[in-house]
């Protein structure tokens, strides 16, 4: 088994809101979990501790969770850590806030018979097979929100975690039944990778490659290679920002099963 993970924040003046781990569990098999924080206006989140605080505690417990209790399913996994981060700041903070702390998250648990998966929002999550094709599971219902209502911080906020819109992992554990979740049989699958819309956007937002390409890149230049591929991408003056940003926090993670 090979894994290879990288993080690397967008501004080096502020806290990287990515959370990525891997865990090779004593039972056997392996996690990887990827959370992106939502960045907030203004720093607006009701919350006195912050996205990094949020990302890495809920980060923390779905790795915990995921690699010691295979009885239950990856929903109700996230369910159950939302739970348990909103209560560790529920007495302090103003969880009702629509900018409280947030994350897109993707995770990935496999052992000897099948691999499964979830994913919640925009990170993005790569399975390739035993003969090299590439299938990459979305949520891209914010992909779906037209791009003059994600200009308007208000007009987006209405469609956060809204019927008709879009969901993150936040404050609400119902948000679980919203992710997109499913099983392959191990024997179907030789590799995986969990990417940050900060490092996916080589293939979806730059167009430097297809699925299968950017995994090519990460199984020969590894996670850290990747994201310079798109910091270089990122800092040449003739392209235009990307979703109103130049750099963003850039997370990927690959596992050769």
């Amino acid at each position: 088994m090979r894994i290879d993970l990288a993080s690397l924040a967008g501004n080096p003046e502020h806290p990287n809101e990515d959370w990525v781990s891997a865990a090779i569990p004593a039972s056997g098999g392996g996690v990887l979990v990827v959370l992106d924080g939502v960045t907030p206006p203004r720093g607006e989140v009701g919350c006195a501790h912050g996205v990094p605080w949020f990302a890495a505690r809920l980060g923390g417990r779905l790795t915990e969770l995921s690699g010691s209790r295979r009885d239950m399913p990856l929903d109700r996994i996230l369910a159950e850590s939302i739970r348990e981060t909103a209560d560790a700041h529920r007495d302090t903070c103003d969880l009702s806030h629509v900018r409280t702390p947030q994350a897109t998250v993707v995770v990935v648990r496999w052992d000897g018979a099948y691999v499964e998966h979830l994913v919640l929002s925009d990170s993005v999550l790569l399975l390739q097979a035993p003969g090299g094709g590439v299938t990459a599971v979305l949520d891209d219902r914010l992909d779906r929100v037209p791009a003059e209502v994600l200009a308007s911080v208000a007009a987006t906020d209405a469609l956060r975690n809204a019927e008709g819109g879009f969901f993150t992992a936040a404050a609400d554990p119902a948000v679980a039944s919203r992710a997109v979740t499913g099983r392959t049989p191990r024997g179907e699958v030789r590799a995986v990778a969990a990417l940050t819309d900060g490092a996916s956007r080589w293939t979806d937002t730059f167009g430097e490659g297809d699925w299968a390409d950017c995994l090519a890149v990460l199984r020969k230049e590894g996670a850290e290679g990747l994201i310079r591929r798109v910091r270089a991408i990122e800092s040449d003056p003739a392209r235009p920002p990307a979703r109103h940003k130049r750099h963003d926090d850039a997370s990927a993670v690959y596992a050769e099963l």
